[in-house]
């Protein structure tokens, strides 16, 4: 009982402390731009968080703010999910065959530091100016994340287990399925977190190709037309979906892997 207290009471600090942090950097970003000559070219927090409730009710563009976050989620969530399944299923082999890793693991290695933004001409050429050049550029910007985390979780897999399931006469295909992929289930969903909020990063990118709505539409609208307050609104639905997305993927791998909490405890 004491230890359910404990842990409650310890979730209650971390949101007030949350809280305290968010109020924090509003109050600072107030004064900055009410006191200082960065109210220049930064708009102050009251201004730009009215305008963001506004833009609710009243559209920016075509539609209201909540159309282009569930546009923008739309493209990422097809992505993201694409991006999962090609990157564990690519992770796993890898890191579980030495062939694989050594005809693999060097491309990989070459793609994964070029930007997905970089690949946006190449995106247009090849999937047009539709929503397929999109989900390309968000797709890159998670690939990488679930690819490497989900290879290192192969490569961590104990080899005391390995080695007991083919003493017990499992064959490749079982020590595969049943030993090295839920093993690296802690790393898989440690990549996932990252990809998610990686890929809802990337639609600022994807949304510069031909679009006229999202939230990184927003952010390049206002920039075209030199509208801050547009730009910073753009920018605060982001950071609001992306730390919800964040912590809702970190709820979700508490709830599936708990067994990995109470292990390493």
């Amino acid at each position: 009982m004491s230890d359910f207290v404990n842990k409650k009471n310890m979730k209650l600090t971390k949101v007030a402390y949350t809280i305290v942090s968010f109020i924090f950097i509003i109050v600072i970003w107030e004064l900055i731009a009410r006191f200082t000559s960065a109210s220049i070219f930064l708009p102050s927090a009251s201004v730009v968080l009215t305008a963001f409730f506004r833009s609710f009710v009243v559209p920016i563009g075509k539609y209201t703010m909540i159309f282009h976050i569930l546009i923008s989620l739309y493209r990422v969530m097809v992505a993201f999910s694409i991006a999962t399944l090609v990157g564990i299923m690519l992770g796993v082999a890898t890191g579980y065959s030495r062939l694989l890793e050594a005809i693999i693991k060097p491309l990989f290695e070459f793609i994964r530091p070029i930007p997905p933004i970089a690949w946006i001409p190449l995106s247009i050429l090849w999937f047009g100016l539709g929503d397929q050049s999109k989900f390309f550029i968000i797709f890159l910007g998670c690939f990488s994340f679930i690819t490497v985390n989900t290879y290192d979780g192969a490569k961590n897999v104990d080899p005391e287990l390995i080695g007991a399931a083919r003493m017990l006469g499992a064959n490749e295909r079982q020590v595969f399925f049943e030993v090295v992929l839920p093993s690296s289930i802690p790393y898989i969903f440690a990549g996932l977190q990252i990809a998610v909020t990686a890929g809802w990063s990337a639609v600022v990118g994807a949304e510069m190709v031909r679009s006229d709505e999202g939230v990184g539409w927003i952010i390049i609208r206002g920039m075209n037309i030199g509208n801050t307050v547009q730009i910073m609104i753009g920018m605060v639905a982001i950071g609001i979906v992306g730390f919800i997305l964040a912590n809702l993927t970190s709820y979700i791998e508490r709830r599936l892997c708990a067994w990995n909490e109470q292990r390493v405890a």
